[in-house]
This record gives C-alpha cells, sequence and structure tokens, in this order.
C-alpha cells in the first residue's frame, strides 16, 4: 500500500516513540503497514506474510465467523526483558482508538484481550486484529485483493464434464461488484470455452448466469442475464464465435451450490454455467 497520511494518526494516536530499540527486531520484519509504529517497549519477535490467504477474525460468538480473504500479514511483538508490560486493556484500546480516528469501524472486541475492524486505505478495504497475550501482542491484517489466478480449467476438461453431466461451472469468468462488464482477468477462461466451441463445431451452449442472494432477487436475475448476455458477446465479437450457437441467460440466485452465508459459500454461488443446448 501506499503512503496515507491517514498513518500518521495512527502514529499519533498510539502515541509511541521511534527512538531505536533495546531488542533487535527479527531480520526482514517490519511493522505493519497500517500501524507504522508500536506500543513502548516491544519488538517485532516474529512476522509472516500471503499475498493471498484467508484469515478468521474473532468473533464475540465463537460459533460466528468472519472470514475475510486478500493480501496477509501477520506480525508478532514481544515485550522486552526488564520493560513494564502495559496493560491488556490499555493495548487494547490504542489499536481500538487508532482504527477509528482514520475513519475506520470496530466489528467485534473483548476489551482486555482483542479488538478487530475495517479501514479503507488507498481505495481498498482493510482488515485489522490486534490481540494481546503474556507478553506479546498479535496483529494480522487481510487487504482485500483478488486472488491471482494459475490454475484455469482447460478445453479438454470442460467438454468432459459437458459430456459427462450436460453442464459444467466455470468460476474464472470475473465480473466487478453489481456489474456485467467481463474483466479482463477473464481471458484465460474464455480461450479455453472457444477452444471447446471451435473443437466441436456442433456445439450449441446456454450461457447461463449465476449470482449469490446477496441484495434484491429481481436486481441479480438481471445481473445474472446481463452477465450470461455479456460472455455471449465476447465469445462472438473476440473469438468469432457464431452467434446462433450460443444464447445467455441468467438464473440469479436461483441455483446456489453452496450456503449463502459466509463468503465461501458465495463465491461458489457466483459463476457462469456452460449448458448444452438442443
Amino acid at each position: 500500500m501506499s503512503r496515507n497520511p491517514a498513518r500518521i494518526v495512527l502514529a499519533v494516536s498510539l502515541g509511541l516513540a521511534t527512538a531505536a530499540f533495546a531488542e533487535p527486531d527479527r531480520k526482514g520484519c517490519t511493522d505493519p503497514a497500517l500501524f507504522p509504529t508500536r506500543m513502548p517497549g516491544y519488538f517485532i519477535a516474529d512476522c509472516k506474510s500471503a499475498e493471498f490467504d484467508a484469515y478468521d477474525f474473532k468473533m464475540p460468538n465463537a460459533r460466528q465467523k468472519n472470514r475475510q480473504e486478500g493480501r496477509f500479514t501477520f506480525v508478532t511483538y514481544q515485550i522486552e526483558r526488564g520493560k513494564p508490560e502495559p496493560g491488556a486493556v490499555a493495548v487494547v484500546r490504542n489499536y481500538e482508538e487508532a482504527l477509528k480516528k482514520i475513519g475506520g469501524t470496530i466489528a467485534a472486541s473483548t476489551p482486555n484481550w482483542w479488538v478487530n475492524g475495517s479501514v479503507m486505505v488507498d481505495g481498498r478495504e482493510v482488515w485489522a486484529e490486534a490481540e494481546r497475550g503474556n507478553g506479546k501482542i498479535w496483529i494480522r491484517t487481510i487487504e482485500k485483493v483478488a486472488m491471482k489466478q494459475h490454475v484455469v480449467a482447460d478445453a479438454a476438461a470442460l467438454s468432459s464434464d459437458i459430456r459427462a453431466k450436460g453442464h459444467v461451472a466455470v468460476y474464472d469468468i470475473h465480473f466487478d461488484t453489481g456489474k456485467s462488464v467481463v474483466k479482463p482477468e477473464s481471458k484465460p477462461a474464455l480461450d479455453e470455452v472457444a477452444k471447446l466451441l471451435k473443437a466441436d463445431p456442433a456445439l450449441k451452449l446456454w450461457v447461463v448466469g449465476h449470482t449469490d442472494s446477496v441484495g434484491k432477487v429481481d436486481d441479480n436475475m438481471r445481473l445474472a442475464q446481463a452477465r450470461g448476455e455479456a460472455v455471449v458477446a465476447e465469445l462472438v465479437g473476440a473469438y468469432g464465435i457464431a452467434a446462433g450457437r450460443l444464447k445467455g441467460y441468467g438464473v440469479g440466485p436461483l441455483a446456489p451450490v453452496a450456503g449463502n452465508d459466509d463468503d465461501a459459500g458465495r463465491a461458489k454461488n457466483r459463476r457462469v454455467d456452460l449448458v448444452k443446448a438442443p
């Protein structure tokens, strides 16, 4: 993430000096971009990061889940030897107020243990959680980004499913939320669909848009229809597939393949189905 003036507020909010620490930070580790300063008396004992991962942010009810996916960072702070450890409530309240002062929203907290919430930074939603333990503070952040897709079903796999089941789900055709414009990163999947159609000139397909259940049913039905038609337009316009071989449809949220209660289920329901047409 690029520098953001709001982060200066975090430094003031946490009231932290930037002088050298008695204990050296672990090599290669730095403070999280969202929290560029730290509670006094701590050094970085460990850190981890992943370009794309998932984390279940804590909820007051352990049976509930708040799973977020994106760029993940995890920093472990440890109190320096001989330094007094601040109280748990003081640690949690510091990070809570820091998020609030840059326009963040607190999602959940246990005042003497942990707090988490989200904030918009440089146009991206970032989730953060601060947790205090004996002598340690753990900071986890998820910057919501689209996963880089490395694996795409090829034409042979698509053909096999259509022959066996009469249809195949394609998850690698992407749209912005609430939009029906096919995104450029959909090209690898569209390439394979076009190969499928060119390898079997007699094959005709219904291209069916599906959505999750977020929003109004009628809006999702229209959106799904528009997405199905947009995929048809791409295959006809960019790949030269005869328009008479394709027809776009949309069934919105009416044919889910998973529950709509969490992000993982909703992601499975957002798809484009290729159905063999008579």
